[in-house]
């Protein structure tokens, strides 16, 4: 910039909130040859014009400081595209967008276009980070519109006090177009993302159920968010893990030694065992042997170093620990806290301190407070040796310092409110700790020896509190245990066997929800607070007094239909990989352009499958909801696609459908006026409607369907993939359910997952659905004509085959006589189940007899909802009886069968040849539980009784 006399040039400066161009124009203005602060009214009565002269590197200026309201601009579809049903929302992907003023900041956009057009140069007083660089843009476009030939500087500042600011006037520099432009990608990704999701589910979905949450449920919402869905997804997750936890019992040995100078309690270096067997041994053999012997006794002093300089992230979280507050609640106090110049600009990735930040300074501005003050004094004197450089966290966004306190000054703080006032003590113990000496301690270690068992034990005394003594927000007990000497012997004062059982992680906090967000970047130290208030303003996540989160049915109900399409929309990868693309547009890396297509083309094909797949979504909200008896337009589009139109009303159409237990069917929109169903077979883990057209089948047209079977319910000739037809020309489709029946051979499809959804058997799922769904599709042969369910079917089928046979107990299925070939039991025939999952047996004299042999409770449901993570709020019972026998297909047992004797038909407990014991003699040397693990290995049914005694060789 080049100085010069005559007449000063006229500077346009703007600035992002009203506030801010106020704190400004008032330093700016605070100097000999400003000629005084003038005020006057812009076009916009919230955005006055502030007027003073300035010379910046002797250049002389008549400046005008006025703002904006955050962003003057918006992104939106043209007009054709913004009305809900005006479109496929699969177009929203590829529709034209426009980034415009909105009506109501459209005084703003006069103010500038007038005061530009009077200007020469432009100054840029946005926040100094990629969101206030892309206002600066918007800024600059709406002013170049009026004015091309505009000078257009950025000032870059960290803080509302008058060295920084004079400092940002004096070296200005030029905006940073790939700061904004990282930003368009963002707000047009989450735009089409995020429509195109939102009108999808919400219109598949609101009208279908009965969302009980809503007082008005005609107007609710189902957004998806970007960013918004991978955090419902952290809340989910955890919760999910918690509802799988099963608690497992274990126990512990615990050890107190009472002595004049105290107790010390030991632990057990072991810390626990599951098998009470091995725990019971241990245990004894330390009572038989009770006398500890000192092993080792070590003495060490320990720091515990003060916290990083303070982020934004960093910031949320400590006041969520420490005063309960949420993300939201503590960036909108910290915003204010700038404004009020008590604080630097509070959205910061860095947490450390250039070379060239004068802490010392700092420092001095807080000796005169009341409280801190003294500690701020000894900080400052140099004998007290109390002073430390700060170490840094890593990270660095070039743009901010980390948060700290500014001028203090005592008056300023009368009237501030008590949230307030928290936050502000919160940065300032935090800067005063950071630039401090770590605590001190110093730790012993005592490590005794009983019967060969290791205990600890270790005791803490606090030498120098040092940072501890203003960082009253964290702790480090000290505990004093006796002194102890190598090679000590005593005799515990207790000695226990303790039980306990392992317990589920916590739901997470509003601290442990920031730093996962943060691991795996999603969002930014700006934004992450406005995801978290979005799950809670879209009821799909609720907070409880703990600040923990709980996922509510809905928001657990949409996690749960994306997760079961296969897809990882609730995962954070996706969403982490575009903003590393996000980044690398800021720094020059990538192409604008580039990251757009390549992020949408990615979500695009997520979006199609998705739609492919929305039975899956629809089954999982029946798991949660009841369904609603609201018809619209889109209602047949809301369960599946067109098949067919219904042969036998002539008026409705047949959609495919999926039922909440998870089998498919083709059923006329008519129900229940109509109630023409096909029943298609239980093997079909995944159908969907084609734009294909059957060319046999009339009257048409018959769109074609693709089904995905599941590998182990079909037999090995056929293939998983098949692309078949409901009206009957499909010879396969025909032999799948004779083969398979039309319920799965799972009990439930979505296992464990739902309230009140009981896992039931094929055959009383399938006959409960018959019931309901008279079948009166005549043109085809393969649906289901009868109510007799799928035993009958499979029971006629096996009789045909020339096999004697009886229907299974437990799930319908047929049971072939078979021949055993164990030596206790050869030539003896049973009936055993076939079904995959079904280990139903019978002797046949017993079946003759008429007697049953009693089955067990082991639930298919809850061993796949265990496998996957225990999603759902049902509990369903686990284990099996104590009496089953189960035997495999060639008769050979492979649960329950007695393995004293190897017949299959008692357990090992109820062998009449049981009653012999082994006694086993061991050595002090010898390894007592590696022997009994052998025993174990050999013989998992084997009871154990173990006595302790001390035998005499000589």
């Amino acid at each position: 910039m080049a100085g010069g006399g005559g007449r000063p040039l006229r500077a346009l400066n703007v600035a992002e909130k009203p506030s801010v161009a106020k704190a400004v124009s008032g330093i700016l203005s605070r100097n000999p040859s400003s000629g005084g602060l003038r005020v006057r009214e812009g076009r916009s009565r919230y955005n006055k014009i502030f007027e003073f002269n300035y010379a910046i590197q002797n250049q002389q200026l008549h400046m005008a400081f006025t703002s904006v309201t955050g962003h003057l601009m918006e992104v939106e579809f043209e007009d054709r595209y913004r009305k809900w049903h005006s479109c496929d929302p699969v177009d929203l992907y590829h529709a034209p967008v426009k980034k415009h003023v909105p009506h109501d900041k459209s005084d703003i956009e006069k103010t500038l276009e007038e005061e530009a057009r009077k200007s020469q140069w432009l100054i840029l007083w946005l926040d100094c980070d990629r969101e206030g660089e892309n206002i600066a843009f918007e800024v600059v476009e709406v002013c170049t519109r009026a004015n091309r030939n505009l000078n257009i500087w950025r000032a870059r500042f960290s803080a509302l006090i008058d060295r920084e600011i004079h400092y940002a006037a004096q070296h200005l520099i030029r905006p940073n177009q790939l700061f904004a432009d990282a930003v368009d990608v963002r707000q047009e990704i989450d735009l089409r993302i995020g429509a195109s999701f939102t009108r999808f589910q919400t219109m598949l979905l609101r009208d279908a159920f009965v969302l009980d949450f809503a007082t008005d449920d005609k107007n609710v919402i189902l957004s998806y968010g970007p960013c918004q869905f991978p955090t419902l997804g952290f809340v989910v997750e955890r919760f999910w893990e918690i509802q799988s936890h099963e608690p497992e019992e274990f126990w512990t040995i615990n050890c107190t030694h009472n002595s004049e100078e105290g107790t010390a309690t030991f632990n057990w270096m072991r810390g626990h065992l599951f098998d009470y067997t091995c725990a019971t041994i241990l245990y004894e053999m330390c009572v038989q042997e009770p006398i500890a012997t000192v092993t080792n006794v070590r003495q060490q002093e320990k720091p515990k170093y003060p916290p990083h300089p303070l982020s934004t992230i960093e910031l949320e979280k400590r006041a969520s620990r420490y005063f309960r507050m949420s993300s939201e609640q503590t960036m909108k106090v910290a915003e204010d806290l700038y404004q009020a110049g008590f604080i630097s600009y509070p959205r910061t990735e860095t947490d450390c301190f250039s070379e060239r930040t004068d802490l010392h300074t700092i420092v001095q501005d807080q000796q005169a407070h009341p409280i801190w003050g003294s500690y701020a004094q000894r900080l400052l004197d140099p004998e007290a040796g109390l002073w430390r450089n700060p170490s840094g966290g890593g990270h660095d966004d070039k743009a901010h310092p980390p948060i700290h306190q500014q001028n203090f000054h005592l008056e300023n703080l009368d009237g501030v409110k008590t949230t307030m006032l928290k936050v502000y003590e919160l940065v300032v113990r935090h800067f005063l700790a950071c630039v401090s000496q770590p605590a001190i301690g110093a730790e012993t270690t005592v490590e005794i020896d009983i019967a060969g068992e290791q205990f600890s034990a270790s005791g803490r005394v606090i030498i120098a509190k040092n940072y501890l003594d203003v960082y009253r927000f964290e702790t480090w007990g000290g505990s004093v245990i006796p002194t102890y000497t190598y090679g000590q012997q005593f005799t515990p004062t207790t000695l226990t066997l303790d039980s306990g059982v392992t317990r589920p992680p916590p739901l997470l906090s509003e601290a442990d929800l920031l730093s996962c967000m943060d691991k795996a970047g999603i969002g930014t130290d700006a934004t992450m607070h406005d995801h978290i208030k979005k799950l809670l303003d879209r009821y799909y996540a609720t907070k409880d007094s703990s600040m923990r989160f709980s996922p509510t049915k809905l928001g657990e109900a949409l996690v749960m239909g994306y997760d079961d399409m296969g897809y990882e929309l609730w995962k954070p990868y996706l969403r982490a990989a575009m903003e590393s693309d996000m980044k690398a547009v800021s720094m020059g890396t990538k192409r604008k352009a580039e990251v757009l297509e390549a992020c949408l083309q990615q979500m695009k094909a997520c979006f199609v499958d998705a739609r492919l797949n929305k039975g899956k979504l629809f089954g999982a909200m029946a798991v949660f909801f009841e369904r609603s008896n609201r018809s619209n337009g889109n209602e047949p589009y809301a369960i599946g696609d067109v098949v067919r139109r219904c042969g036998l009303c002539q008026e409705s159409d047949m959609v495919l459908r999926r039922k909440p237990d998870g089998n498919f069917m083709v059923g006329c929109l008519g129900y229940p006026q109509c109630r023409n169903v096909v029943w298609l077979p239980g093997s079909v883990s995944e159908a969907a409607v084609t734009s294909n057209i059957c060319s046999t089948c009339s009257p048409g047209p018959v769109y074609m369907i693709q089904f995905k079977f599941r590998r182990l319910e079909i037999p090995p000739n056929y293939n998983v993939d098949h692309l078949g037809c409901i009206g009957g020309c499909d010879n396969i489709l025909r032999q799948l359910v004779e083969i398979c029946g039309t319920g799965s051979r799972n009990n439930s499809s979505m296992p464990g997952r739902g309230q009140g959804h009981t896992p039931s058997s094929s055959a009383q799922s399938n006959s409960r659905s018959q019931g309901a769904w008279q079948t009166a599709h005549s043109s085809s042969s393969y649906t289901s004509h009868s109510s007799r369910g799928r035993s009958a079917q499979t029971q006629d089928a096996a009789a045909e085959d020339g096999e004697s046979s009886i229907p299974c107990a437990s799930c319908g299925a047929p049971c072939n006589l078979r021949t055993a070939n164990t030596p206790a039991n050869r030539g003896r025939k049973f009936y055993s189940c076939q079904a995959q999952g079904c280990n139903f047996f019978i002797w046949e004299d017993n079946a003759n007899s008429g007697g049953t042999v009693p089955r067990g409770s082991t639930s298919r449901s809850a061993s796949n909802s265990s496998r996957r993570g225990g999603r759902g709020r049902s509990n369903q019972s686990r284990g099996r009886a104590n009496d089953v026998a189960f035997v495999s297909a060639t008769g050979e047992p492979i649960s329950g069968r007695c393995f004293v004797c190897g017949d299959p038909s008692h357990f090992a407990n109820a062998c009449p040849n049981r009653g012999r014991s082994l006694v086993l003699c061991f050595k002090p040397s010898m390894d007592v539980l590696k022997v009994l693990g052998f025993l174990m290995l050999a013989d998992p049914c084997i009871s154990i009784s173990v006595q302790i005694q001390r035998l005499d060789y000589g």
